[in-house]
């Protein structure tokens, strides 16, 4: 913030009251959610850190304080550097699973395969199998039926310059990644459940 507009102490005040309805509204956001990747909870995550950054650069601007905690909140990229309007976007998606449970994730490749033992000879086939047959989107609401357990994921929205044409990128998808052509990203991680422990162990 500026040296020539410092925040009042009823803006302080007003941020910690924020802090305090955002944490609330998680609470209850997780108290009634409807699924392990219920939007609701990410929404209220994502409110809660916002809170929690303004709270926290007000109470350095005015009080030159800082809070005893830290809301990851994932804007590790370098500065946007992109159009401010962009004619095309490409959606950059990375899921991680680790597999807890072979034998579950073999039973769907046959059924998949509609019994033929090969589907599930190796994992490398099962997976093959559950990935042809199933959107990635179905395989994240039901990874714990393939025997699958979450690790992080991330979206990178990105910008742009100019539309590929059909094929153009298929023999590199990732190459062309540019971190300051990101417009939004949205991270979960483990990391972030164990960051908000922090504020309340109890």
């Amino acid at each position: 913030m500026s040296d020539d507009v410092q925040p009042t102490v009823a803006e302080v005040r007003a941020a910690v009251e924020a802090v305090k309805a955002a944490l609330d509204r998680h609470l209850d956001a997780i108290e009634n959610r409807t699924g392990e990747d219920d939007p609701a909870v990410y929404r209220a995550f994502e409110a809660l850190a916002s809170a929690a950054e303004t709270y926290d650069e007000l109470l350095y601007d005015t009080y030159d304080e800082v809070t005893p905690f830290e809301v990851p909140a994932g804007d590790s990229l370098p500065e946007y550097a992109g159009p401010e309007n962009p004619e095309a976007i490409s959606v950059l998606i990375r899921r991680d699973y680790t597999i807890v449970e072979p034998e579950r994730l073999f039973a769907q490749a046959r059924r998949a395969g509609e019994g033929d033992d090969a589907a599930s000879s190796t994992v490398n086939a099962a997976i093959g199998v559950i990935f042809g047959e199933y959107e990635p989107d179905e395989i994240a609401q039901r990874h714990k039926e393939f025997g699958l357990e979450e690790g992080d994921s991330t979206v990178w929205v990105s910008a742009v310059v100019d539309a590929a044409e059909p094929g153009e990128w298929l023999d590199a998808p990732f190459d062309q990644a540019d971190p300051q052509l990101v417009v939004c990203r949205f991270d979960v991680s483990a990391v972030f459940d164990d960051e908000l422990s922090m504020l309340d162990p109890d």
